[in-house]
């Protein structure tokens, strides 16, 4: 059973909260974990691409969009909108608006929200989703 964590970010912009994946993969990817960044848009994912290139100097972490088929390399961080392939269950980063799917092949879920009112309602369903079946659940007001 996952662990879920919820992050409310004080922001109300998409690229508050692509910053703040950016520095959660990096973390993750520096304890030599996988992580699978779920969106939900080609779109979203192509913007993460672009911005773990750029999100700070003299940061690296390898990372590739996840089309169809996983990557031949073992990349640490893997984005895209479909689930999230054999081998980056572990954990997932959730920008999407929907709950990932296998929760009970992940260890963690990693759910990131900001004041904007459409993404905290979402965020509300799935949150209530995981309750009734069960999950434990942490928030954390960043």
């Amino acid at each position: 059973m996952p662990d879920i964590s919820f992050y409310i970010l004080p922001t109300n912009s998409d690229q508050g909260r692509f910053q703040f994946v950016c520095k959660l993969a990096e973390k993750i990817y520096r304890t030599t974990n996988k992580v699978y960044i779920l969106t939900d848009t080609e779109a979203q994912s192509k913007k993460l691409d672009d911005l773990l290139w750029s999100f700070r100097a003299g940061s690296f972490v390898p990372h590739q969009v996840y089309a169809e088929f996983p990557p031949a390399t073992e990349n640490r961080v893997l984005m895209g909108s479909a689930n999230a392939p054999e081998n980056w269950q572990q954990t997932i980063i959730n920008l999407s608006s929907r709950c990932p799917e296998n929760l009970e092949k992940s260890e963690r879920i990693l759910e990131i929200l900001d004041r904007n009112e459409t993404i905290k309602q979402s965020g509300r369903e799935r949150y209530r989703g995981y309750k009734q079946s069960g999950f434990s659940i942490n928030t954390y007001n960043i």
